[in-house]
């Protein structure tokens, strides 16, 4: 490995050992969490109007339920991708996969409201913990191939809705809402049973110094690939660049020696803790990449945990504003029926995702799909035939699921690696304010016959999502993931 002066980075070792078992192996884990998320976030909207029916519960109160869980979300998201960006990614997603397990499987076995609301929201705050796996997995994969395998990463979401959609069908009936609690808390299990194999970031470790590591775990990938490392020393691209800032400003320095202000760069971001993380994002280089971030989350979630809702609430005589005894023999089959028929949107949704998101690139891909979905949704500000209304719901979903897809792939590629998991688990926090309201305002709009201006409500936060999408500063479609800030600046530069 000591080849003189020649130098490769973890992305330049990427892209010579290429896509292969190694990647699949980590695909498989972290896809695992995938599942594990979707399920515990879409049994919400079985759950919910079980334990109402169970408890004798007001609509305020069951609603809670559900946005307890985006509460615990909001803060996990934020504090996960601090530690993982601090102390590992392995670290940040043994804690999460941790704290979901342990309280999904402990809420099944709740006596009363208040112990549910807590352990769900603790569920919450471990689910927060998505963006580290994401994070996690995009730094194993080489450049070229990586949106395409982003996609197919998000196609472990639609593979645990479905799987939930068909466990609730089979279980709510015949054994009652504990045993979907109890039986949807397995998956993240198995994120703790094989844990021990799970690498390290070699990104992260080059990062921090830790070379040695990184070059075992390259090495390991190679010879599970059946390829070779290249030549020379592993450096990062951060160690590159403060290099070459060093010898600029040395040749500065004998240019003008008068000045003697040290033009060395004291960022060295990889060691910031959580505020001065929070700091960065909204300094004067990423507040805009950021700021819209946080709207594009937020319409996300709230668009699609709405979409979710309202399968169920539009087919479920709440449009109409029927009396609940009249649909209610009738309301939780038709529930469960329409979830699973919705849930596969998500297939097509992820192939139009893989289709665009290398070829036209991730910010047209992102607008058209959000202007597409107010489409979609449109025709249902007023109350239209169960029919029609499921196959609206339907393309919507597609929709929001394609946006839902990309954005999880720009996020990580626009922050540099020091502060990757922090900037994407806090946008992903915005996204948790969005599903945390989206039960409270616009399904509940539904419940108080206000269809119309419900999904009013949607149009404008969906259009609203597909305009900042516009403004988002730079494309990152091909280009490789930075280590620094200032690379990212450079980035922006590039593409102006």
């Amino acid at each position: 490995m000591g080849d003189g002066g020649q130098e490769y980075t973890v992305d330049e070792a990427l892209v010579a050992m290429g896509f292969g078992k190694f990647q699949i192996l980590v695909l498989a884990y972290a896809g695992m969490g995938w599942v594990s998320e979707a399920m515990e976030m879409m049994l919400l909207s079985f759950v919910g109007p079980a334990v109402q029916s169970a408890w004798g519960l007001s609509s305020k109160q069951e609603s809670f339920i559900t946005s307890v869980v985006f509460a615990g979300m909001l803060v996990g998201a934020y504090s996960w991708g601090i530690v993982s960006d601090k102390h590992g990614r392995r670290k940040g997603f043994l804690i999460t996969a941790t704290i979901t397990c342990g309280a999904g499987f402990l809420s099944a076995l709740s006596p009363n409201y208040a112990s549910l609301l807590v352990l769900r929201c603790l569920v919450g705050v471990g689910l927060g913990g998505g963006p580290v796996l994401s994070s996690w997995f995009l730094e194993f994969i080489p450049a070229p191939n990586r949106g395409t395998w982003m996609v197919i990463f998000s196609a472990f979401w639609t593979i645990g809705t479905i799987l939930e959609a068909s466990l609730a069908w089979f279980v709510m009936p015949n054994f009652g809402w504990r045993w979907l609690l109890a039986l949807s808390s397995l998956p993240s299990s198995l994120l703790l049973i094989f844990y021990w194999v799970a690498p390290e970031s070699p990104r992260y470790l080059c990062l921090k110094g830790r070379t040695t590591e990184a070059i075992n775990i390259l090495e390991k990938v190679a010879r599970m690939n059946g390829m070779k490392l290249p030549s020379g020393n592993l450096v990062s691209d951060l160690k590159i660049e403060l290099s070459e800032e060093i010898t600029s400003s040395e040749d500065a320095h004998l240019i003008s020696p008068t000045d003697d202000k040290d033009p060395i760069p004291t960022e060295m971001d990889s060691n910031m803790g959580g505020i001065s993380s929070l700091l960065t994002l909204l300094s004067p280089k990423l507040v805009r990449s950021t700021l819209l971030l946080w709207v594009v989350f937020f319409g996300n979630a709230f668009s699609y945990y709405g979409l979710v809702l309202l399968t169920t609430e539009l087919n479920s005589g709440h449009s109409k504003c029927t009396p609940e005894q009249i649909q209610s023999d009738k309301a939780p089959d038709t529930s469960y029926r329409h979830v699973f028929i919705a849930s596969f949107a998500e297939f097509p949704g992820l192939l139009l995702s893989a289709a665009m998101v290398d070829k036209l690139g991730r910010k047209l891909s992102m607008s058209a799909m959000f202007f597409i979905c107010c489409i979609f949704l449109l025709p249902l500000v007023v109350h239209q035939s169960q029919g029609l209304t499921t196959s609206l719901l339907f393309g919507a979903r597609i929709c929001i699921t394609a946006t839902f897809t990309i954005v999880y792939i720009y996020a990580p590629e626009i922050y540099p690696t020091s502060i990757r998991t922090t900037g994407v688990g806090i946008a992903s926090s915005m996204g948790r304010i969005g599903g945390m309201i989206c039960p409270l305002v616009a399904v509940g709009l539904v419940h108080g016959c206000h269809q119309t201006a419900s999904i009013l409500l949607f149009e404008i936060v969906i259009f609203l999502s597909g305009v900042c999408v516009l403004l988002f500063p730079f494309e990152t479609m091909g280009r490789e993931l930075s280590d620094s800030i200032s690379d990212s600046m450079d980035q922006i530069k590039t593409s102006k």
